[in-house]
Parts: structure tokens; sequence; C-alpha cells
């Protein structure tokens, strides 16, 4: 019988690959742009208006034939219910210390949202404090941005509706369980800082819809004091630079309760600000940092002295004190000096000591050190992995973090600095998964320019090296984000059927520091390309994978990073799983905050050489008519607000013309969502299903 259903299965994803889809007619329109003489055409322009009803209706019919596509495969729902059953397990989040109280998220299991609870003192009784599952019947509005008063009595939260990056902010009495009725709007990335005395804190947002221009909601940020139990109308503007429409203000409030704190951004540039005054003033700010000629990354004080990670003149960054008081270059200090192997990926000060994480080929240490930069000990991680969430105040005598690695998922741990012990807080258990059976391999390859770049592989124990297993490929490769060992519930099935899954550590991340960095942006972008198709080549080579068997996959930058790929590459790849892209290069700068990412990418219309790079790589602009591209399912949001959907839908529109095969090329558009921040379990378990159901059919596997 089963072999029966196997010839079955095998023949129907023969007949389906096939025959050519038929995909919604797809108008186009007579727009060219001059890029400093060059003429580009635009002919999916009036797909940019994902708001109109005829881009709706386009986009209804190319979702029915995505849905039509995977979800006829005879084990759909088999695929379904297994990635529930491996979602269904309790995840923690680090624990947060305010006061006596210590704030963590739970999840049993496959709760939409994550449940905000406190427990007064270390062994108190858990109570719930925000159960954001109540916001929406369908899980869609989520908690996303949360801060606590110095003494947990209250806290102040952000809640997004379809995973925008929008958010309200509320406040909420700990104590008492008082809602408060005011509400905060027009924030999106705000930080929250409150006083010491609880009567209110310091907040930045942006202007009120139609008080600035069309197109500048996400310029003109500003600093605002709001008081408790007052309306937002009544909030006090405390800064704002009218000159410098394009820089962000971050506030925090130093834990001795005497400086407040401004890191000032523009865009995602590493390279920041930092402003501040006296608490208790209401002069202006004192621009300590003003130039943007490197990343500085506050830690904490001790009076008058502010430390900093930095990596001016150190790429891979160190620690630095500047004396406010006497703050000329000549009188900066550095305590704790660059690594030449390791980088710095957190710092704070604990306990009164620097509490160091550091990145070596991939892997986290944990280190501390005096004040004054002595050595005093590493605290012994379990394997190799990921620390994250390092949470603890500048005078607690604890802390807590969180450990994770490839085959097993995060668990808490605390930190006792008075009796060095390091015990395991939450801990997370699965059920029907052994990682013995599963082993973790980390090469290194060469890429096209000879540099050797790391890539993490994971499989079954005993895996054959005869090129026939399907492999899985992801990669980001941008915006100084290191992509360190992480557990995913999601990926276990594809472990489980005998994939491969590899991790190539690219260019343009922040794996070996800025000069990594570096290497993979503005006019050094095709680095990050060359070193993904290598990864993907090494793996064909060495035995892993064919070409027919290699899935590529991102997000985001990473949706950007497979589909330049794809189009370079087309003949490496037997499927391309592309989600919530960047992919009209030449103008991605004028949507929502895609300005912010200027400083990463360039700008093709005010830069002449910035457009030759641009345009030379841009994924939408290489498309070519007559080739031959592999299976692919592009996926985007009807809500993202970051990346907006028109990348994925001019990509899909322009492959699907130019296609020169019967492979399909799909569009997979969600609802009630956006860039994936704050995404409902059920739907990530749909979504999931559906890309393994594409992936699954292409490849010819049978589940």
């Amino acid at each position: 019988m089963a072999k029966k259903l196997l010839l079955l299965t095998l023949l129907f994803t023969a007949l389906t690959l096939s025959q050519k889809l038929n995909y919604p007619p797809t108008k186009t329109v007579d727009v060219v742009d001059d890029y400093h003489g060059v003429k580009v055409a635009d002919p999916y322009r009036w797909l940019e208006d994902f708001e109109s009803e005829e881009v709706k209706q386009w986009v209804d019919a190319q979702n029915k034939i995505t849905f039509d596509f995977v979800r006829s495969v005879p084990f759909y729902e088999k695929i379904k219910s297994r990635l529930t059953e491996l979602m269904n397990y309790p995840k923690y989040s680090v624990p947060v210390k305010a006061g006596s109280k210590y704030f963590f998220f739970k999840n049993d299991g496959l709760q939409n949202q994550s449940v905000l609870y406190v427990r007064d003192g270390l062994r108190g009784k858990d109570m719930l404090v925000v159960d954001p599952n109540k916001f929406s019947e369908d899980g869609t509005v989520a908690l996303m941005n949360i801060s606590y008063s110095k003494d947990g009595r209250f806290i102040a939260y952000g809640v997004s509706v379809s995973g925008s990056d929008w958010q309200e902010i509320k406040i909420k009495d700990v104590v008492t369980g008082k809602d408060y009725d005011e509400v905060l709007k027009w924030c999106k990335f705000s930080s929250i800082a409150w006083l010491p005395n609880n009567s209110g804190f310091y907040y930045n947002r942006f202007p009120e819809p139609g008080t600035v221009p069309k197109g500048e909601e996400n310029s003109h940020n500003k600093v605002y004091f709001h008081k408790l139990g007052t309306p937002q109308s009544e909030d006090k503007l405390v800064y704002e630079r009218p000159d410098a429409k394009e820089l962000n203000f971050y506030p925090r409030i130093t834990e001795d309760g005497k400086y407040l704190i401004l890191t000032v951004t523009h865009g995602t540039s590493p390279k920041n600000r930092i402003y501040y005054r006296e608490l208790n003033s209401d002069g202006d700010f004192i621009r300590l940092l003003d130039e943007a000629d490197a990343s500085y990354d506050f830690v904490g004080n001790k009076g008058s002295v502010f430390y900093f990670v930095t990596d001016l003149n150190a790429p891979k960054y160190k620690i630095i004190a500047i004396d406010v008081k006497n703050p000329d270059r000549k009188n900066w200090k550095d305590v704790i000096g660059e690594d030449k192997k390791a980088v710095i990926a957190d710092a704070r000060i604990i306990n009164n000591q620097f509490v160091i994480v550091y990145t070596e080929d991939v892997k986290h240490k944990i280190k501390i050190y005096s004040l004054d930069g002595k050595f005093i000990k590493e605290i012994k991680l379990p394997e190799a992995g990921s620390v994250s969430g390092l949470s603890g105040r500048q005078d607690d005598k604890e802390m807590f973090f969180g450990f994770t690695s490839f085959l097993h998922p995060m668990n808490v741990y605390r930190y006792d600095f008075e009796t060095g012990k390091l015990e395991l807080f939450f801990e997370t258990k699965l059920k029907g998964f052994d990682p013995k059976d599963y082993e973790v391999k980390q090469v290194f390859y060469e890429s096209k320019d000879g540099v050797k770049v790391p890539m993490y592989i994971v499989h079954k124990r005993g895996i054959k090296l005869d090129g026939n297993n399907p492999a899985l490929l992801y990669g980001y490769g941008g915006f100084n984000i290191s992509i360190m060992p992480s557990f995913s519930a999601v990926r276990l099935l594809w472990l489980e059927i005998g994939g491969v899954y590899a991790v190539a550590n690219l260019r343009g991340g922040s794996e070996y520091g800025e000069e990594w960095h570096q290497a993979g942006m503005l006019d050094k972008k095709q680095n990050v390309f060359n070193d993904f198709i290598s990864a993907g080549e090494w793996l064909i080579k060495n035995g892993y994978t064919n070409s027919k068997k290699l899935v590529i996959n991102g997000r985001s930058n990473g949706g950007l990073l497979v589909a330049a790929c794809m189009v370079q590459r087309p003949d490496l790849y037997g499927a391309v799983v592309c989600e919530v892209p960047v992919i009209d290069m030449l103008r991605y700068h004028k949507f929502t905050v895609g300005r912010y990412w200027i400083p990463e990418y360039g700008n093709a219309e005010a830069n002449p050489e910035h457009f030759k790079f641009l345009y030379a790589y841009s994924p939408l602009h290489n498309v070519k008519k007559g080739v031959v591209y592999p299976p692919t399912i592009i996926t985007t949001a009807d809500h993202d607000d970051r990346v907006v959907p028109l990348h994925a839908y001019k990509f899909t529109a322009t492959l699907q013309s130019a296609n020169a095969g019967d492979t399909p090329i799909l569009l997979r558009v969600e609802t009630k969502a956006g860039h994936g921040a704050g995404k409902p379990t059920s739907k990530i378990i749909e979504e999931q299903s559906d890309i393994y159901a594409f992936v699954f059919k292409v490849l010819g596997i049978n589940y």
C-alpha cells in the first residue's frame, strides 16, 4: 500500500510540474525612468499601489493558484500535523528584574502570542500581567515592546495590529492591575525611559499624520515626556532636530537616575551619535559624540564616567571610558581593548563588572572583567551555541541569559556572582526529538575571491554523502547582523526527512566585526552573493546534495540575497524560498522606512556610482526572458510596512512573464500580518506548511 501511495505521489508530482501554470493576466504600463542618462523601464509600476482594488484582485488570483498548488499535495495535512506537534512545547523568555519583581514571557506551546508573567521574588508565584491572546480572536494583535519602571510597579507596552511596525503604547499598574486610560500613538521603534519616581517616562515618536508632507511620516522623530495619568495631547516636547529630519532619537535614563541619554541614529547606519543632559535639567542637550564617525553603544556609567562599546579604530570592538566632565578625545581611555580573534557582540555592567558576550568563529563566549579592565573569569557554556537576552542591572548580584544551539531549544540560565554558580532557571523540554540522532559541523569554504567563509551544516548521523540528499541553504548577509546557531522546531521536520540544513555566515554580517560588515555593503554587496553561491557549490562538490535538490532560503535582506543569487545562477538551485524580500533596488528607499537602509545599500536616484552597482545586481532588473528559472515561492504580507509587498509583487510578475520553463513561480500573500514580528503561531504553522508542501512537491519528496 505504501509503495502504491509513493508511486501515485511521484506520478502526481511529475504531471503537475510538466504543466505550465495559468497565471493571472498581469498588465504592463509604459513607465520609463531616467537614472543619470540610463533609461530603465518599470512595466509593473501599477503593482506598487497595493491598496488599489485592481492590485487586490491580482493578489487574490495569485494566492488562489498558490494555495491550489501547495494544498493539493496528498500529504499536506500530514505536514501541518507534524509541524503542529513540533511547535507544541513550552517556551520561556529571559527574565527581566525590576525591583523585587521578575518579568518573563511564557508560551504553553501553541498559544498564538506569548503571555507576560511576573513573580515577586526569585521563587515567587507566577502571576499573569498581560495576555495578548485576548487582544484579538485570531491572535493578530501582538505585544511588541515593553518597558518596566525601575521598581517594577508599572509597565508601558506597545500593541501592534496585523504585524505592523506602528504601535500604540499603553500603561498598566502591575500591583493593582489597573490599565491607564491614555494611549500613545504614532510610535515605531520607540524607546521608553521611566523616571525613577514613576511619575512618567520619556519616549520617542513620529509626527501625527497630516502634520508633515506625504512621504515623511517616518521622519521628524521627536522625544516627548509623558506624565502618568494624562492624555497624550499634554505630552511635553523634550527634543527635536528640525534641521535634521532623518535622525531618530532613543531616550534612556542611567541606572543611577542622574542622566538622560539620547542615542541618535541615521537609518540603519551603525555610526551613531550620543547626546545627554542631567535628568533634573531642562537645559540643552550636550552633544557628547556628534561626528557619526563610529558606533557608540552606551553600556553604563559610574558617576560622570560613561562606558561605551565602540568600533572606533577597533573593527572587532572595544570598551572605552569617557568622563563627561573632561570629554576631549585626548582624555578617553581604552578600558578593554579589541580582541584580535573575537568580536564583542553584547556588553552589560552587572554586579559592577563588565559582562561581555564575544563571538569567535560564530560561537558565543561570556567573559567577566572588572570596571578597570582586568579579566576575572569566563563562564563555561554548555556547548557551541548562542547567548541571548543578557539581563541584569549594574548593582545586581545575579544575571540571566538564554542559550540555544541548532539541536537544543533555548534554555534560560541564572548566574550568581556571589557563589559563581550557573544554574538552569527555565528548562525547555521537547517530546519526540532526540538531538543525539543528529550532528552539527562547521566548515570553512572559499568564496570567489579566496576569502574563507564559515558555514554550519546539520543533518542526521550517518548520512551518505552521495550527492542525493535534499539540502536547504540559508543566509542573510547584511546590516551588521550575525546569523548565530539557533534552534527552530519548524526546521526539525526537514532534518527528520533526511534533509541537510546549512547556514552560510556571509560577509555583510558582523560575525567577524565591522570589516566583515563593510565587505558586504554598498559597492561590495556582490561579495555577499558570491559567498552564498560558493556555499551552494561547496555543498554539491562535497557530496551533500546536487543542483536539483538544493533549496535556498532567505528573509528580508536574505530575500534579496536568494533572489539575486537565483537570477545570477538559475542553474544551481532546485527550488527557491524567497520571503518578504527587498527586490527593487532602484526604488526601495521611496517606501515606508526604506530610506533607513540607504547607508547599507546606497541610493540609485541621488548617486550615479550607487546606481551602477545597484542596477548591476537588483533582482527586478536582472531577470532575463528565455531563461528557465528554478521553482520559486515568494512570500509577503498585506500589512508589511517595513519591506512593503510591492517588491514581491513586481518580482513575481517579472519572473512569471520571463520564465521560459514550466517551473512554478508562486506568490503567497499573508493577510493581517506584517514583516514577521508578532505573527501568531497558527499563521506560522500554516505558512510553513505551505512552504514545505511546495518544496516537497517540486523536489519530488514523499512525506
